[in-house]
């Protein structure tokens, strides 16, 4: 006990030294900026929604802003008291710095926060539902809170997507459908599954939700080493300074999110309550169905559809040979089984024509324009050769490598010609490259000469072997070159959360079969 209130002095005045004489404690605050940067991205993006718009156009009568023009502010005491009350598995602590996380929900954003609350009746019964199934503690929804502002469309940065933020190689581990027509990490029911999956994983780990928490954000690999680093420490307050920056901060606005939503009306917020159907039903599709076919022929606002199925990028649920989900208001579902032939019927000429299906194979060849200024030179690709080399050898972007051959992703065969469009005066300097040693192309540009197929130490105990990831890896490559390996395996063995968590030079663990 001790220790802990000498480890929250100590984030107390680190708060104190970070906040001088700022009149505004947001402008200093210093942990988990970029958590604080996304969140107000995610909650800009909710307030764009077709039904949050609309909600925001009408006078909702029960707005305590009307009546009160003083933003209520409280005692630490209160807020300490006031968190003992919430039922929860999950410590929730108090210092500065959930107070400071607080003042975003309850001071600085309280008017798009009206939003998110009101969003919440929507969301929160379904991830509810979802999260007993699994045994993960309800309290865990306030995550999709601090995750996306209950924004089933949210994108960061780095391409983290949907409601609770799964970047592609964890979405694709946790068996979420992505194609070009459809991206369930913006499914609301097949995200939350996934989620709950996710940290069901993270806890046999860990075994302490506040733990899976962090993880969740920064992944268990991070909070490993935090552990390790602490001498075996596992309290999210102990291992604090040892945490990705962001992941400092998580936590924190995980439990003021839990505050803030157990605790708006003592802050007079009043829920906006969305122009969205509470009462909703789900039918399974299983033809291809574009939604303005649902929305000309039954009358339901396009925009509104889109918003209550996120999930599907262009429009068109794509159920030829394969039943998708579509969620309509509870008033409309009787009239689309009504009329069901008349919609699937409705302009599908136009829609999903015959000439779009059956294409017969046309001779043609990819012939790019050649840029101004350039000259064209081809590499023959050799074994072990890969684009992130060419393009360093030649000194081109890598983008450009691909557009000029028609390439997507980063496969190459050996024997293959590839199109490099180097300037003209600088076309001698490279023109014999194609004949070099990979040594010698490697010197060229400062880098090591060590061949690619020697660069696989030798095996480890209980028959592993380790890797070190050259420029332009990718999972899939690597999981190609050991027998029975796939690449969620090696994720799984390396602790990563995604594909995108390989660096050049890096060393992964394989353990291949047979």
């Amino acid at each position: 006990m001790f220790k802990r209130i000498f480890i929250t002095l100590i984030i107390f005045f680190q708060f104190i030294s970070f906040n001088g004489n700022s009149t505004n404690p947001i402008d200093t605050l210093r942990f988990g900026v970029e958590y604080y940067s996304n969140f107000e991205d995610n909650l800009d993006s909710l307030l764009n929604l077709w039904y949050i718009k609309n909600s925001l156009k009408t006078d909702y009568s029960a707005n305590y802003e009307n009546e009160f023009t003083d933003v209520p502010e409280f005692s630490d005491s209160v807020y300490i008291e006031r968190l003992k009350n919430i039922p929860s598995v999950v410590e929730l602590n108090y210092n500065p710095i959930v107070r400071n996380y607080i003042h975003v929900y309850t001071k600085k954003r309280r008017e798009n926060v009206q939003a998110m609350i009101g969003l919440s009746d929507y969301y929160f019964p379904i991830i509810e539902e979802i999260f007993e199934g699994y045994g993960i503690p309800t309290e865990l929804k306030y995550m999709a809170v601090i995750e996306s502002a209950l924004n089933p469309r949210a994108v960061s940065r780095v391409g983290a997507t949907g409601m609770w933020q799964f970047m592609y190689g964890t979405a694709r581990m946790y068996n979420l459908t992505i194609n070009s027509y459809v991206d369930e990490r913006r499914d609301p029911v097949k995200s939350a599954h996934a989620a709950a999956k996710f940290m069901q994983d993270l806890y046999s780990m860990f075994n302490d939700w506040t733990l899976v928490i962090a993880a969740y954000n920064c992944g268990p690999g991070n909070v490993n080493k935090a552990i390790r680093r602490t001498g075996g420490k596992r309290d999210f307050w102990e291992l604090y300074y040892h945490l990705p920056r962001e992941t400092r901060g998580y936590v924190p606005a995980f439990i003021a999110a839990a505050y803030t939503m157990n605790y708006y009306k003592e802050h007079y917020i009043s829920p906006v309550i969305p122009e969205i159907s509470i009462a909703t039903d789900t039918l399974m599709i299983s033809d291809n169905l574009h939604l303005k076919q649902i929305s000309d022929v039954l009358g339901i606002p396009l925009q509104q559809i889109r918003d209550l199925n996120p999930q599907y990028k262009i429009d068109i649920i794509p159920a030829k040979g394969h039943s998708y989900p579509i969620t309509l208001p509870m008033n409309f579902t009787g009239k689309f089984i009504t009329f069901k032939d008349s919609i699937f019927s409705y302009k599908d000429s136009i829609f999903f024509t015959a000439d779009n299906t059956i294409k017969s194979p046309q001779k043609s060849y990819y012939i790019p324009t050649a840029p101004t200024g350039r000259e064209k030179l081809v590499y023959t690709v050799k074994s072990g050769d890969n684009l992130g080399f060419i393009a360093a050898w030649y000194n081109v972007g890598l983008s450009d490598l691909r557009y000029w051959n028609n390439i997507r992703g980063n496969t190459i065969r050996s024997g293959q010609n590839i199109v490099v469009y180097v300037p003209k005066k600088s076309a001698g300097k490279y023109s014999d490259i194609n004949s070099l040693s990979f040594e010698e192309k490697q010197q060229r540009i400062g880098k090591s000469g060590t061949p690619p197929d020697e660069i696989i130490s030798q095996p480890a105990t209980g028959n592993y072997v380790y890797y070190t990831v050259r420029s332009g890896d990718t999972l899939w490559e690597i999981a190609k070159r050991y027998p029975g390996v796939t690449e969620t395996e090696i994720m799984k063995l390396n602790n990563m959360t995604s594909g995108r968590s390989l660096k050049a030079g890096q060393t992964i663990k394989i353990k291949p079969k047979g």
